[in-house]
């Protein structure tokens, strides 16, 4: 049974029933009682600087505005907020995380169009407002004085008995659209993973589920469950209207508890992986003791081993989301059994286990699906060091160090950037300096450089700053003067103040290379 267009209309919500909502913490910046009292038709998240051909008639934009910069001419924020009105968008959700704030050039822009605006501030995800929108549509929708939308008395019977025998994702979902001819349904996770699909629904590679999820066609609703932005699941139908709201939000409801139930054993295994990376990280490992614990996790008799760790750059939280986007990444490659736990210092750490094979890379399959995931996140850079191979249960902690190293490079040669780094990776005298850690760099850098770090005078800054750009432009007298505008005399001076404060001769490679490596050890 479909809603028709008309019916839906009736229920939309309006631009200021956003405001209301306090978990959004949203500001109205401009706006009058007219336009916030327009009705919402969908949600469209863009940072195109011409978006128009995503928009559509009664929706709101969700921009985190960063095709703009404060050098930009104030015409391309009229041009930004002219495409809105044109396509009949009726309000700007306009992200405060980019700049600190809404720039004035843009409420300008939306006043001077008439466009609604909104800010949004930095802890409340795009992600949030979107479902907030559809939510609100669908829970309007349920409140409609009918039985013949709620899930039928013997579907619910026949889906708790399921859950009470261990069905899996898929049996529930095949049982619960049934009766409605099995429309094509995804149950898929925040980074595009299916976790099970009804028989009529076509498979989907996870970059396209992503984007599903995060586009405004068909209908998608989130399974309510202790989760993570990473591995949320996610009910999404290709089709809109095929199934009535509160008939797909009782169908949530049952894999909600299945996905408890889940949880519930996942935790069950946790002490067990946790023994495991404790064990791992010991530097004299107890061979047995490894055997055991591996056993304990579900890993035994294999004959290759993989160590990741992975670190999460998230202000200070724990490292809990940090395991949980590493596992769902984990989820995506398949025939590969792992266990995953939070170290020391708030990093994950996972040991997978699978059979040797030419065709499978642990790193490659990984950079696969880490896109996806920090998609999931992306204030947020995660980054994974990938250890080789190791054949044996002994060699995990060689592993593990190779993965701590790889990870160190990854963070310090694209802080940025969400990156998976192995061995292969440490390909330039920077990313090897970053492995080593941090109180042994700031001693050799202190030794090296010596009275050019002691003294502030801001001559040896200077010196500093010369000894960079003579060593980056491979010893050259006259680019270097030509970068620094100085006569070539000068550098020659100035060079020469550098050797005698360090006891460095800049014509000798191996004194090049420790000062070079000392630069880099910040």
């Amino acid at each position: 049974m479909r809603v028709g267009a008309r019916e839906r209309k009736e229920f939309r919500i309006q631009v200021d029933h956003l405001l209301r909502l306090d978990r959004l913490d949203l500001s109205l910046v401009w706006g009058d009682e007219v336009l916030l009292g327009q009705e919402v038709a969908g949600v469209t998240a863009t940072d195109l600087e011409d978006p128009t051909r995503f928009l559509q008639p009664g929706g709101i934009v969700l921009s985190g505005l960063v095709w703009w910069s404060r050098q930009d001419d104030p015409a391309k924020a009229d041009r930004f907020v002219s495409a809105l009105r044109g396509a009949g968008a009726v309000a700007l959700l306009a992200g405060e995380e980019t700049h600190g704030e809404v720039p004035r050039e843009v409420v300008d822009a939306c006043r001077s169009h008439r466009v609604a605006l909104l800010a949004v501030p930095a802890h409340t995800s795009f992600r949030e407002v979107t479902e907030a929108v559809y939510l609100r549509q669908w829970g309007e929708l349920s409140r409609r004085p009918t039985d013949h939308y709620a899930l039928p008395e013997n579907v619910r019977i026949d889906l708790d008995r399921a859950l009470e025998r261990g069905a899996s994702a898929g049996e529930l979902l095949d049982r619960a659209f049934a009766h409605l001819g099995t429309p094509a349904c995804h149950l898929l996770t925040s980074t595009g993973r299916t976790v099970a699909r009804t028989a009529t629904a076509t498979e989907l590679a996870a970059r396209v589920a992503a984007e599903q999820l995060r586009g405004s066609h068909g209908t998608t609703l989130r399974v309510e469950a202790d989760d993570t932005a990473f591995d949320a699941w996610h009910l999404h139908l290709p089709e809109e209207g095929q199934v009535p709201p509160r008939v797909l939000q009782e169908i949530a409801e049952s894999l909600g508890r299945l996905r408890r139930l889940q949880d519930r054993r996942r935790a069950a295994r946790a002490a067990a992986s946790a023994e495991l990376m404790e064990i791992v990280g010991r530097t004299h490992i107890d061979a047995d003791r490894v055997r055991n614990a591996l056993a304990a996790c579900g890993l035994g008799e294999r004959s290759t081993y993989t160590v990741v760790v992975a670190d999460l750059e998230q202000g200070g939280e724990t490292g809990a989301e940090g395991v949980a986007a590493l596992t769902e990444a984990l989820s995506h490659p398949p025939s590969v059994s792992f266990a995953v736990a939070e170290r020391p210092g708030g990093q994950a750490m996972a040991v997978l286990a699978h059979e040797e094979s030419a065709e499978f890379d642990v790193k490659e399959r990984l950079g696969e699906v880490w896109p996806l995931v920090h998609g999931c996140r992306p204030e947020s850079p995660l980054h994974a060091g990938v250890s080789e191979p190791v054949a044996t249960p002994a060699g995990l902690n060689a592993g593990l160090v190779q993965a701590g190293y790889t990870l160190a490079a990854a963070r310090t040669t694209a802080p940025s950037s969400p990156r998976v780094a192995g061995l292969g990776d440490l390909d330039g005298l920077e990313a090897l300096m970053a492995g080593i850690p941090a109180d042994v760099r700031a001693v050799y850098r202190a030794t090296v450089l010596g009275p050019l770090l002691r003294d502030e005078r801001a001559s040896h800054s200077v010196l500093l700053e010369t000894l960079q750009i003579f060593l980056a432009h491979n010893c050259s007298w006259a680019r270097t003067a030509e970068a620094l505008h100085l006569h070539v005399n000068t550098v020659h001076y100035r060079i020469q103040r550098i050797e005698d404060l360090t006891g460095r001769d800049l014509s000798r490679l191996d004194h090049r290379l420790d000062l070079r490596a000392a630069l880099l050890c910040r």
